[in-house]
């Protein structure tokens, strides 16, 4: 017999709601869905992995006009993104964004009431699984949007009328880009392109050649392109190891390396170079703070290689098909690179997925395992595949785990995360 007030000693079930529908069923969204609201709200990196489905979506049926709903980091994509319209930013009260002292109720009203305005057709709430859609797509129901598309772990009854059940991380854990794909086929929107987007306009070639110059960069050289920040700690590498890094590729490639930040990681990026040493300081350039977003893909763009902590710039290499070093911190596991050579770096640890932007072991012991000749070789055999065969958006995406570094890359080689455990 139980104790008094003790819950019962069963099993929990793996499904939350285990009696609800799996799914609303599959209906087409055909030529009258003609304004979509593409609802994504978290940062820069979660919108370009959301590129391929709102391709789909453009691609559904003639005459579709694309408006993104996003923050303050999401909307400055817009421009570089052919298949949106329009854009509408939103510092939603239920997303870590920064919010203002001067916040109030009224701004979330007259939100709802621009996009009663709006006219749309539709809406797809694209989300991670942790994250609920339900704010979102209350505010569009309220907002008067007939259709609303979301994966959704409970039943939502009428805040969506399309849905697919959330199966992550219980039963499966899929790529970022692979989930939003699913979702928008529940409404009929396929494409056979499925490669992240980004478009480099040509006046942010010329500038960013320009400002290369000025610091007597050859553009056209084989440079390394090296970013030390991420928005969480967790996610960074130290910058001594990228230091020692960069002084090793500046000396075994005599090719620029290009230090890359925003003008408040300009510190990070001075500790980097510091690390390097003085015998290689002429070749290591900082750009933090130097780059407009634009101006970032196009010296993206033309980069021989990118070493980078799992952060936006990883993302933007995906899209632009060039080759990749993540330092893969195992804060989730869907967020790897995309349809491009890349490797992938990390150590398995026991607290995997722990999804905290703070280190909550204090080991960082999935980034502090792999050693800077790891990086070092990997940037190097990524650079010699370059050489052997051109580069383009359909490459094969060889993947490598720190804990087999020295393993020869192979076009069959498994994910990055095949035989570690996803649910949490």
């Amino acid at each position: 017999m139980n104790a008094p007030n003790a819950p019962l000693l069963l099993v929990q079930p793996m499904l939350a709601h285990a009696r609800v529908p799996d799914t609303s069923p599959v209906t087409r969204w055909g030529d009258e869905v003609k304004r979509i609201l593409c609802v994504r709200l978290d940062n820069l990196g979660d919108v370009l992995m959301t590129t391929p489905a709102l391709h789909a979506l453009r691609e559904g049926a003639p005459g579709r006009h694309l408006t993104l709903l996003g923050s303050k980091s999401g909307v400055a994509l817009a421009p570089f993104l052919d298949d949106v319209d329009d854009v509408i930013e939103y510092d939603a009260p239920w997303v870590a964004n920064p919010h203002t002292n001067a916040r109030t109720l009224a701004d979330d009203q007259q939100m709802q009431e621009r996009l009663r305005r709006g006219g749309f057709d539709a809406a797809v709430i694209f989300t991670v699984y942790s994250q609920s859609p339900l704010p979102a797509a209350m505010l569009c129901y309220l907002a008067g949007i007939p259709r609303r598309l979301a994966h959704c772990r409970e039943n939502p009854y009428s805040l969506l009328t399309d849905w697919l059940r959330e199966p992550e991380p219980q039963q499966r854990t899929r790529h970022e880009v692979e989930r939003q794909l699913d979702l928008v086929r529940q409404v009929g929107a396929h494409s056979a392109d499925t490669r992240m987007r980004f478009s480099v306009h040509a006046n942010d070639r010329a500038t960013l050649q320009a400002q290369l110059a000025a610091r007597g960069v050859d553009g056209d050289a084989a440079y390394i392109v090296l970013h030390p920040g991420a928005t969480a700690a967790s996610r960074r590498y130290p910058p001594e190891r990228f230091g020692k890094v960069a002084a090793r590729l500046a000396r075994e490639t005599r090719a620029p390396v290009l230090i890359t930040g925003g003008s408040s990681e300009r510190p990070l990026v001075e500790a980097v170079i510091e690390a390097a040493g003085p015998r290689v300081r002429k070749q290591l350039h900082d750009l933090s703070g130097a780059l407009k977003l634009g101006e970032l893909a196009a010296l993206i763009e033309r980069a021989s290689v990118l070493i980078s902590n799992n952060s936006g710039p990883v993302h933007l290499a995906s899209a632009l098909a060039t080759p990749v070093v993540d330092l893969y911190a195992l804060t989730n596991p869907q967020h790897t690179p995309w349809q491009t050579p890349n490797r992938v770096l990390f150590r398995d640890v026991e607290c995997r997925w722990c999804y905290r932007s703070v280190c909550p072991q204090q080991h960082h012991a999935c980034l502090l395992g792999v050693a800077p000749g790891e990086v070092v070789r990997a940037a190097l055999d990524l650079r010699a595949q370059a050489h052997r065969q051109p580069v383009d958006g359909a490459a094969e995406t060889a993947t490598q785990a720190a804990h087999e570094p020295d393993d020869a890359p192979r076009a069959d080689s498994p994910p990055p995360f095949t035989g570690i455990p996803v649910a949490p």
